[in-house]
């Protein structure tokens, strides 16, 4: 079959399996791209074109429609990105003579900062859990890993015990893409990491295999969803009444590091951004905590 006479469905999946190939992207991500690429070409379809005959203004057009339909300016400039990406492999690989996103900017998007905590609510949040149920010891062990290496919910909950060295204060971490990265544990989740190792692990498990590192009552690992229950929960218990997310802790984490001084690419390390600019969000965070200290305390603020 020729690309010229391929469906738009193989040509999401070839430039699927070559984006994977190339960037080693995870399935998540992958997934949002076909998922995006499939709505495009069925709006282009009711104009009696293919995704390879799209042109800049059927792809404004298209993006218009989403804007009146509510379309939020970031969704937009996401499914825009996709659309690059596409055609820009497919300029590459010869299915198209030129890219049709060449000449259309992005939209104008406001920087969102991340939800974080002050250095007070992490500690409340830390001594939340209540440490003489193994449950509890579990939890408190987990928030303090989380808090130690700002490791995303999904690998915190991934973790197995052999990617962690309790006596170097290390943790292996294989993050998006399956890249891998060694974070440090520091004093107090090792602490609480050996002690729960030592006693409450077992408890939980009743005899049972388990590769997870932190397992359920019931011997199996933990979900990222059951997770973020608990977080929520022991975040009512300290009396946290702000807007948390799954990574409040890894976004308390990068910040609390940077306003300590620490270099933004040690930072962009610990959480396996593979882009710098994203994590010179958390300068921004920084930046505006400053000023709103400032604003309260500052007899001429």
């Amino acid at each position: 079959m020729t690309v010229e006479a391929a469906p738009d469905g193989d040509l999401i999946d070839r430039f699927s399996d070559l984006v994977w190939l190339e960037r080693g992207l995870a399935r998540n991500t992958l997934a949002a791209y076909q998922s995006d690429l499939r709505l495009v070409a069925q709006w282009l379809a009711g104009r009696g074109n293919r995704l390879v005959d799209g042109t800049r203004a059927d792809l404004l057009d298209y993006l218009a429609s989403l804007s009146r339909g509510g379309r939020k300016p970031r969704s937009a400039a996401r499914l825009l990105s996709t659309l690059r990406q596409f055609y820009r492999l497919a300029v590459r690989e010869g299915w198209v003579a030129a890219d049709p996103t060449a000449q259309i900017e992005s939209p104008r998007l406001g920087r969102p900062l991340p939800k974080t905590l002050t250095e007070a609510e992490v500690e409340a949040l830390l001594q939340a859990p209540v440490v003489d149920t193994a449950e509890g010891f579990r939890d408190r062990a987990m928030l303090e890993v989380l808090y130690a290496t700002g490791l995303r919910v999904s690998e915190l909950v991934g973790l197995s015990p052999e990617q962690v060295s309790v006596g170097q204060g290390l943790v292996r971490v294989v993050g998006k893409g399956d890249k891998e990265r060694l974070v440090p544990l520091g004093e107090e989740a090792v602490r609480w990491l050996r002690d729960f190792v030592a006693g409450p692990r077992s408890q939980l498990l009743r005899g049972h295999p388990c590769d997870a590192l932190f397992p359920t009552r019931r011997g199996a690992a933990m979900t990222r969803q059951a997770f973020w229950y608990r977080i929520k929960h022991h975040a009512r218990v300290a009396g946290i009444r702000k807007g948390l997310s799954p990574h409040t802790l890894r976004h308390a984490f990068a910040t609390h590091l940077i306003n300590h001084g620490a270099n933004l690419r040690v930072v962009q390390l610990l959480l396996g951004h593979s882009d710098l600019s994203t994590t010179q969000i958390y300068t921004y965070v920084a930046r505006e905590r400053l000023k709103d200290l400032h604003a309260r305390h500052h007899p001429r603020g």
